[in-house]
């Protein structure tokens, strides 16, 4: 009996270090010979996929065919039949590929650790192939070595593929941002590679305010038959989704672009690229209201709509959701639900909001029933998604009914900040919840559409808050016309894929991590300096703000001179960038880099010409030299990259707003022909003028400190204070983590972890200024607040939280950063030691200063 167990002890500890050791990923790629030959100077795999596997899995084995074409200068075969000589990739999906079921089969792979996962692979080598086939007619006998990539589903078989491509060296912005592979004369590929089910269910992008970018870019070059962003063009974007491990899209929907489902292609190419397809928060049920109610829907049935309101017109616009439901029964669709305007507005209805409510309630049940009868299951099993964004917001908080298995999609206020989660009871839901991301936006208090300018540690600190409150169901990101949001939106999904491996405290490493996976490791630490630094300025003001915000003298010169810095270092680099990635250098560095810099250099000099008659003419060349330098930037963008492939693509102006013209100088003669005179901006979606909001700030402080320089801290169990690199104003902030912990209530404050500082001051009356990031308390019944104590004298509570766009709204969302602000006595020469409690978590603190 003793032997007996031994043995079985014996055998069950070989299998489990067997297990550990399958679970470690040895993945690698090289051109040292190994395991596996991609190819040689004289040879090349084939790969090969089930005819009858899902159509997504011949897309990305040719996709992956050509990434290999393109390192190599030999065309892969891909095939349906495993050769009888030579080496094969074999790409699968468990359950519908006889090739991967075989293999499976014959226990030649292991596939436990991802069946039955979602959108998880594996890739494993096989040397022996033709040893262990039992049947003397197996497809797989007689090949030399088997490659074998398999999915749980259709994406994972999709997501494996593109995965080794990475590992490759090919970029998932290969097409998108001319990010070309280098050439290599051999390939090999040792070791294997067990996915993890990704962090979020369904992560993707919102094509958005694509009039002055991707419409005219698709129009001119990529769709010249229908003149509009189509099917080809959308070809693109899925083939770029699914190496980003994306599933998911809100197509683009403005009123210059035609709905998704009016070419009839598009809806059957996103189930051909295993894209899930849904509508913005203003397109409920699958149906583009701008492009189908107010401009399509008489053609389609010939007459013209009534009001869009549903208490007076129910009938028509029951009948209008439901023929979009019928088109998408064969279709991957995750649906939303409710009700807004027919483009960006507030839901049309009674003026009572109870009423308002009320009618919603009724809409909803209306949607679900449309759904249950059309896709025959039950509303519950089917993904719906309900988004209260802006006045939507306000109706679910008036106590809105809303069914348990839908997900509600948190956003945040268009500028990066999340403006709540889910409380204890909503995470119980079994729709649980999700994040509306933006790293573009048009609306007030300015548009931020030219260029994009959100760091990463900005995105990680509010979608890993996010995570862990629950919202781990639908990611989407509105990322404009994608290009120039190469950088920010890679990270966003690699963030959902896995969100344990860029937390706050990691996320401006991903700087380096993603210019060494693009530019190569030599280069990557300058490359991310450079990124880190425009993110580090942006922060105090983006770009498209310089016209609303008004620096004091100090400040604007330190701007001036780190942009002007940023210049000549992104010009340094980029003569050491190799030929093949001048491109991709330009459109992903040099162009978002210097596009910043010289507006902030032309708007300062154009002051500066009126501040310093004497040279007021230089300063105005300067201005328009600067001005000069944006549009030769963009016309070579548009016009000399890859003979003109972007053309149409980058417009330095969007809207024609002021921001983006030719200032006044004070020396006018330099201004040439027309440059100088006023256009009327694009209203069609803001009928009111955003310049009109200024914000002075750079205001010097008699002693500023970095929040991260305290000299004592106390941290309380379960938790740490955490120093966040990239994030806030000065580039360095600290916070609390995780964002599960305890908030603490008024009256506990010297229970809360704190922070100490020793100031050098001398005896007098102060103002002591926390400047903090304008994030959002988490949920309603916790806050953003702070304990603050000097020289452990009486105690003074301070709350940053601010849930209205109101004024102080405008102004931090402008200058990057909202401040606590308290009276400071100092009695005596000395140490003056502040203390400061942070009683809640999502509380972001980046520098303390007396005024």
């Amino acid at each position: 009996m003793l032997k007996t167990t031994t043995l079985v002890l014996c055998c069950c500890l070989f299998f489990l270090a067997n297990v550990c050791t399958a679970q470690v990923n040895t993945l690698s790629v090289s051109e040292k010979a190994s395991s596996f030959s991609l190819f040689t100077s004289s040879s090349i795999a084939s790969i090969c996929v089930d005819a009858a596997d899902a159509k997504v899995v011949s897309i990305a084995a040719t996709a992956f065919a050509n990434d290999i074409q393109l390192i190599s200068g030999k065309q892969m075969q891909v095939v349906n039949a495993v050769p009888a000589k030579g080496l094969c990739i074999v790409a699968g999906t468990i359950g519908q590929s006889k090739l991967i079921d075989e293999l499976i089969r014959n226990k030649q792979i292991d596939v436990t650790t991802i069946k039955n996962k979602w959108e998880s692979f594996t890739i494993q080598i096989i040397k022996d192939a033709p040893n262990k086939s039992e049947s003397s007619k197996s497809p797989l006998r007689g090949v030399g070595g088997l490659l074998v990539i398999a999915g749980s589903d259709r994406r994972g078989t999709a997501f494996g593929l593109f995965h080794l491509s990475r590992t490759m060296g090919v970029s998932p912005w290969v097409w998108w941002a001319d990010v070309t592979p280098a050439k290599k004369k051999q390939l090999y590929v040792s070791g294997s590679y067990i996915s993890k089910e990704p962090s979020v269910k369904y992560r993707g992008i919102f094509i958005n305010d694509e009039d002055w970018g991707l419409f005219p870019w698709a129009k001119r070059t990529m769709d010249t038959d229908v003149q509009n962003i189509g099917p080809k063009t959308y070809a693109k974007v899925f083939e770029l989704l699914l190496r980003l491990k994306a599933n998911y899209i809100w197509p683009a929907m403005h009123d210059s672009t035609k709905a998704f489902y009016y070419f009839k292609e598009s809806p059957k190419l996103a189930n051909d690229y295993a894209i899930a397809v849904g509508g913005s928060h203003c397109e409920p049920m699958l149906r583009n209201n701008v492009g189908e109610w107010e401009h399509g829907y008489e053609e389609e049935y010939k007459k013209k709509p009534g009001e869009w309101r549903y208490d007076v017109n129910k009938d028509e616009i029951y009948n209008y959701w439901n023929d979009r439901i019928v088109e998408a029964v064969n279709y991957e669709s995750v649906v939303t639900i409710g009700m807004r305007g027919v483009h960006d507005g507030g839901m049309p209805g009674p003026k009572d909001p109870d009423e308002k409510v009320k009618l919603l309630e009724n809409i909803i049940t209306d949607q679900r029933g449309i759904l249950q009868n059309n896709f025959k299951q039950p509303a519950e099993k089917l993904p719906q998604i309900f988004v209260p964004y802006k006045e939507v917001l306000s109706l679910y908080r008036r106590g809105m009914k809303l069914p348990d298995d839908i997900t509600i999609i948190w956003p945040d206020e268009n500028f990066g900040y999340i403006r709540q989660l889910s409380t204890p009871a909503e995470q119980k839901r079994s729709g649980g919840s999700g994040v509306y991301y933006h790293l573009s936006y048009l609306g007030g208090p300015h548009d931020h559409t030219w260029l994009s300018s959100t760091a990463p540690a900005l995105i990680s600190y509010e979608m890993t808050k996010a995570h862990q409150f629950g919202a781990n169901r639908l990611w989407v990101v509105n990322v404009g016309d994608i290009k120039p949001a190469e950088m920010e939106t890679q990270f966003f999904l690699d963030l959902a894929w896995d969100v344990d491996q860029w937390t706050p405290d990691k996320a401006q490493q991903y700087s380096t991590y993603w210019a060494a996976q693009t530019f190569g490791s030599a280069l990557a630490p300058t490359i991310a300096a450079l990124k880190n630094e425009y993110y580090r300025l942006a922060q105090e003001g983006k770009p498209e703000f310089m016209r609303m915000l008004s620096y004091v003298p100090a400040a604007r010169d330190e701007r001036l001179v780190a942009y002007t810095k940023l210049i000549a270092k992104t010009d340094e680099v980029k003569k050491l960038v190799p030929a093949h990635l001048q491109n991709a250098f330009f459109e992903l560095i040099e162009y978002p880099v210097k596009g910043a810099a010289l507006l902030n250099q032309k708007i300062f000099y154009a002051q500066m010409s009126y501040a310093f008659p004497a040279q007021a003419k230089e300063y105005s060349q300067q201005s328009k030299a600067a001005f000069d330098e944006i549009k030769r930037l963009t016309l070579h963008y548009n016009t000399a990259i890859e003979n003109g492939k972007w053309n149409g693509i980058m417009d330095y102006k969007p809207r024609n707003l002021a921001v983006f013209g030719m200032p006044n100088v004070a020396a006018p003669e330099v201004l040439e022909g027309a440059v100088n005179v006023n256009t009327t901006y694009d209203r069609r979606y803001l009928d009111r003028t955003i310049d009109s909001f200024g914000v002075e700030t750079g205001h010097a402080s008699l002693l500023s400190v970095p929040a991260t320089a305290y000299k004592l801290k106390r941290e309380i169990a379960g938790e740490k204070l955490i120093t966040v690199a990239g994030l806030g104003t000065g580039g360095k902030s600290i916070s609390r983590y995780p964002f599960t912990g305890v908030s603490f209530k008024k009256e506990e404050w010297s229970k809360a972890p704190y922070v100490e500082y020793a100031l050098s001051l001398k005896p007098g009356s102060y103002q002591l200024v926390l400047k903090c990031l304008p994030t959002h308390a988490i949920h309603k019944g916790r806050n953003l607040g702070m304990a603050v104590t000097v020289n452990g004298g009486e105690v003074k509570l301070l709350d940053i939280d601010n849930p209205n766009e109101d004024k102080r709204w405008k102004t931090d969302i402008l200058r990057g950063y909202t401040e606590a602000v308290m009276p400071l006595t100092v009695t005596a020469n000395g140490v003056t030691v502040v203390r400061v409690y942070l009683m809640d978590t999502g509380l972001v603190i980046s520098k303390i200063e007396v005024k």
